[in-house]
């Protein structure tokens, strides 16, 4: 279980109001963890990750797959109203390229 739990997204943050660091695992969105120091935070939500996941294993609950671990198309659908679709066809136009290489570059 080491393994799995080195493998997940972990993120820091200083939180003025509770005055110590945050951390939280991405993967696990509801999980958070507070330490005087982000090194502290981060053990803490490790710890609090590593007992949920053994949770859920005892009630056969499914785990999260580390963002790590997961395969990606490259394809990504994205709904925009039909007048910024126009623009940016116009904008593409006018760079030359394709609206995929246009808003690649915007990315």
């Amino acid at each position: 279980m080491e393994t799995m739990i080195d493998k997940y997204t972990y993120r820091l943050e200083w939180s003025d109001e509770d005055k110590c660091h945050v951390a939280r695992c991405l993967e696990f969105p509801s999980l958070g963890a507070h330490g005087k120091t982000a090194e502290k935070a981060l053990k803490e939500i490790r710890a609090v990750v590593a007992a949920s996941i053994a949770w859920m294993q005892e009630e056969n609950e499914l785990v999260p797959e580390p963002l790590s671990l997961r395969k990606y198309k490259g394809h990504l659908t994205l709904r925009i109203p039909p007048d910024k679709h126009r623009e940016l066809a116009i904008k593409s136009a006018e760079a030359g390229v394709s609206m995929n290489q246009f808003l690649l570059s915007r990315l």
